[in-house]
């Protein structure tokens, strides 16, 4: 069986990497941590006390996947080009219509 690349995708393997990745606490954390305010990943790893690896790596999943989007971009005192986040997401809810999972993502209103 030959294995599917990322052009042949259909919308339930959408769905299904959508699924997945909220299934982890530090997705989860991360995405609704930036519902409310924009926020760089230095900031959001202080507030999970989660490495600056791991956001980034989720913030970079969640980028992907469109859950999250670059709100704006700011300059530290040193002149680097910081990126402020915030979630697209506002609610998720996943249901099981027979064996099929059906997930509605609800947009973030609070922007």
């Amino acid at each position: 069986m030959a294995l599917s690349n990322i052009i042949q995708l259909n919308e339930f393997d959408v769905t299904q990497k959508i699924i997945e990745s909220l299934s982890s606490v530090y997705t989860r954390a991360v995405l609704f941590s930036v519902k409310n305010e924009s926020k760089d990943a230095t900031q959001i790893a202080d507030e999970l006390k989660l490495s600056l690896s791991t956001v980034y790596k989720t913030l970079s999943s969640l980028e992907d996947l469109t859950l999250i989007e670059v709100h704006k971009f700011i300059f530290s005192n040193e002149g680097k080009k910081i990126k402020k986040y915030r979630s697209r997401i506002g609610k998720v809810e996943i249901t099981l219509d027979d064996t099929e999972p059906i997930l509605h993502l609800h947009p973030n209103k609070k922007f």
